[in-house]
């Protein structure tokens, strides 16, 4: 019974102790604050030491961020530039109709004829990227060319490719929708009436070089459906009777070297 009676009363002095103390810390420990200052204004800081974002390195040439956020946004824009600045269009129209004058609507697949495009742009246009790469890349990469230089630089090999493949008519018209004056030079057309221009060349030319393409089989269709109907074979597919012919016959002239062949040499002696 004196163990259990002694319990109680020791806690409660612990209790009691700890109060004491904790009311003597806030006696003691408020005082100052109430006495102590109100801090002054930060002075604000000297220039020179914000916080800055350097666009160059140590050596003077790009940062590797800059040149990873630069690669980045080439790489959104690429298809775009790919379609509007390059012989890509061209090709890839060419091909899809002679694959549509063979009466062959999914065959070779688009994926190859997008892959047979792209590389043989990258074969038509690799004389201009190694310009660029010349006169604007490797200056801005080893810090001997402002961003807005090599912007400047890198697209008058370009220019001139695109120029000398558009005809003066879409050049005017592209220009006279634009409200502007006719330039006084090649070098005073601007990109924003350049680019368009060029595209409608383009399409003209891949347009008849299709129809040239289509005139020999179109002939076999009609001797094919010809015959047919003075067989009195109404009920049967003329494509599917002129549809080995065709093949054949495109088999026989190299159909898809000789297409290659003159779009490569479309576009050559660009100076």
């Amino acid at each position: 019974m004196t163990a259990t009676l002694r319990a109680p009363g020791y806690v409660l002095g612990l209790v009691g102790v700890a109060v004491v103390l904790a009311v003597a810390f806030i006696a003691f420990g408020a005082a100052p604050a109430h006495a102590a200052s109100i801090p002054g204004p930060t002075p604000p800081a000297e220039p020179g030491t914000g916080i800055t974002v350097d666009i160059n390195g140590i050596d003077g040439t790009p940062s590797s961020s800059i040149l990873t956020l630069l690669g980045i946004t080439v790489l959104s824009v690429a298809p775009a530039l790919l379609l509007m600045m390059s012989s890509f269009t061209k090709i890839f129209i060419v091909l899809a109709m002679t694959r549509n004058a063979l009466s062959l609507p999914s065959i070779p697949p688009n994926q190859v004829l997008a892959g047979l495009s792209l590389f043989l742009t990258l074969f038509i246009m690799w004389p201009v990227l190694t310009d660029i790469n010349t006169v604007a890349v490797v200056p801005y990469t080893d810090g001997a060319m402002t961003f807005t230089d090599a912007m400047a630089a890198g697209s008058e090999p370009l220019r001139t490719w695109m120029l000398h493949f558009t005809r003066e008519e879409d050049l005017a018209l592209m220009t006279r929708f634009a409200g502007f004056e006719n330039p006084e030079d090649a070098s005073a057309v601007p990109l924003q009436t350049l680019i368009p221009a060029f595209m409608l060349s383009e399409l003209r030319s891949a347009f008849i070089i299709g129809f040239v393409i289509f005139i020999p089989f179109l002939v076999i269709d009609l001797v094919v459906s010809a015959a047919l109907m003075s067989m009195g074979m109404m009920m049967l597919p003329p494509v599917m009777i002129s549809l080995p012919f065709k093949i054949l016959l495109f088999i026989m002239v190299d159909g898809w070297g000789l297409i290659l062949r003159t779009l490569v040499q479309s576009y050559a002696g660009a100076g």
